[in-house]
């Protein structure tokens, strides 16, 4: 069993990415509602704790170069953000590990897009699959830090549905 922050944690980073990659190279501003959810801050002005960590997970992404912004608007949004060179690229490229089911019959464009890293984060997103979603940004990740997949995590077996 996993800690749900980190999976909140790879939620909001997997659904910032995709945003800002549908958008590329355009400049973009990232909200918290967006990406979590909107909610009213309680009587105080504060936002949850949930809320505050999505917005933790935007300024993480830049502070680890995924992506860059001018600057937040609050505690409420990112402005001005767009992918970093690398992290697109990165985005666009193969996964060390591409789901291979029922691909092989395919024309040979659509296994390669369908092996890059933003394929599969968009479809563990889709298949709100919180365990496919890890694995998928720990290979991102890894690769991000110029780590192989088996130095940052042990093999994790996944069953399809």
């Amino acid at each position: 069993m996993t800690d749900i922050n980190v999976d909140d944690f790879f939620k909001d980073a997997a659904k910032t990415l995709v945003a800002l990659y549908s958008v590329f190279p355009r400049r973009y501003a990232i909200f918290v509602d967006d990406i979590y959810g909107s909610e009213d801050p309680d009587e105080f002005g504060m936002h949850s704790d949930r809320y505050r960590a999505c917005f933790g997970a935007l300024i993480w992404l830049g502070e680890e170069n995924y992506l860059r912004f001018e600057e937040t608007i609050k505690d409420e949004a990112i402005d001005q953000a767009t992918l970093t060179g690398r992290c697109f690229t990165l985005l666009s490229s193969p996964a060390s590990h591409p789901d291979s089911d029922g691909i092989e019959d395919l024309p040979e464009q659509i296994r390669i897009e369908r092996s890059t890293h933003i394929f599969r984060i968009k479809a563990a997103l889709q298949q709100r699959s919180s365990a496919h979603l890890r694995v998928a940004m720990i290979d991102l990740m890894g690769q991000m830090e110029g780590l192989s997949r088996q130095d940052t995590s042990r093999e994790i077996e996944i069953e399809r549905p």
